[in-house]
């Protein structure tokens, strides 16, 4: 038997495959967008890293710094001299007493209450009443 309506069948062909077209490139739009957003959020995520990096560098070039100091000849020489109480020939060292006993030693400090003076109509009140 004979399609009696050949061009039907190639109508709902080219309908059908228009549709899969369209699906197809909405499918690939809405992947683009996302791999466009992540592709951002990891720029994003970079950039916070390279941050933390240049921060981490600053910080190691002050410790190398603080370590090149620690590593001098005066440096190593004030420490002793600090901790052990050490002095050269010709010092005199100097021992302060604890805070609490430098406080007792010191004179109070009173705070007086600063108040203006009488106006005149009360000092008139108090030489007449």
């Amino acid at each position: 038997m004979k399609n009696k309506n050949p061009g039907l069948l190639e109508v709902k062909f080219k309908s059908v495959l228009g549709y899969a077209i369209w699906f197809l490139a909405v499918l690939l739009s809405i992947s683009t967008v996302r791999n466009i957003g992540r592709v951002v959020s990891i720029r994003k995520q970079v950039e916070a890293e390279r941050q933390k990096v240049e921060k981490m560098q600053a910080d190691n070039a002050k410790l190398q710094t603080q370590i090149a100091e620690a590593q001098g000849q005066d440096f190593i020489e004030k420490q002793i001299r600090n901790k052990l109480g050490l002095t050269k020939e010709g010092e005199a060292m100097v021992v302060l007493p604890d805070e609490s006993i430098v406080r007792s030693l010191a004179p109070s400090l009173t705070s007086e209450e600063e108040t203006l003076p009488d106006p005149n109509w009360k000092k008139w009140e108090k030489l007449f009443f």
